[in-house]
């Protein structure tokens, strides 16, 4: 169970990255639109659809991403709702869960971290630093939260959703808040063949929005891949009907 000192900091952390949505989230989308030239030529039939979605049930979100790049969750936040809206229903406005080591080095970008509800992770730490973290996950579950994460565990090194070799951390998480729904969301830029930093400028993005019910009838690890393995599974079929799609618009 967490500690009054974490779960003060964890208010703490959500209110005042709330408090600074209209500089952080307007800037970041300034940046993406106006110095990167990135375009979301769907971007209000995706946020209704994602608001229909949200609608559609009871529960918390675990959103569950393909990932080839470092801004894959700025991108994602923009595809899902405005900034206005985070504002007024902070829910929205997804936590997200940064491997410590890409994104910790440098004090600036820390703050920006912590600015965007990020809690690091550090993958293969200590026991005791995973489970602390896990916790937090579910208190912010449990307070209606929603988690952004990325199942295959970092950033694809095949180009495509790698249904091989992946994470089985959003099992163990989904075990602990079964009240939680998944929301898959595949997510690409058009001129994306591989993973990056960035997507290439003025990349043009597509997006795709299913919610899943994942399951397991057992417990501990395997009870973890399987429902893991489901998750992925699913990401990687929307992958087909994406590149299903891209075939057949070159044609």
């Amino acid at each position: 169970m967490l500690s009054r000192v974490d779960k003060l900091r964890l208010w703490t952390q959500l209110q005042v990255s709330r408090a600074v949505i209209p500089v952080t989230y307007y800037g970041v989308i300034a940046w993406m639109k106006f110095i990167r030239h990135y375009q979301m030529p769907m971007l209000a039939q995706n946020r209704k659809k994602f608001r229909e979605l949200v609608r559609s049930g009871e529960g918390p979100l675990v959103i569950c991403c393909n990932h080839l790049t470092a801004v894959d969750s700025l991108l994602i936040m923009w595809a899902l709702a405005p900034g206005w809206k985070c504002f007024l229903r902070p829910t929205l406005m997804p936590w997200n869960l940064p491997d410590k080591a890409n994104f910790y080095g440098k004090a600036s970008v820390h703050a920006l971290c912590y600015l965007g509800r990020c809690l690091p992770v550090m993958r293969g730490g200590p026991r005791q630093e995973v489970r602390r973290t896990l916790d937090k996950v579910n208190a912010l579950l449990k307070r209606g939260n929603s988690i952004l994460i990325f199942p295959e565990g970092g950033r694809s090194r095949v180009g495509r959703v790698d249904t091989e070799n992946f994470s089985y951390g959003v099992g163990t998480i989904l075990q602990e808040s079964p009240h939680a729904r998944v929301l898959c969301v595949y997510f690409r830029g058009a001129e994306q063949k591989d993973f990056s930093n960035l997507p290439k400028r003025g990349d043009t993005f597509y997006i795709d929005l299913r919610l899943v019910r994942p399951s397991s009838a057992h417990p501990g690890l395997r009870g973890a891949r399987d429902i893991s393995t489901q998750i992925i599974h699913s990401l990687a079929d929307m992958e087909k009907t994406y590149l299903g799609a891209a075939r057949a618009a070159r044609q």
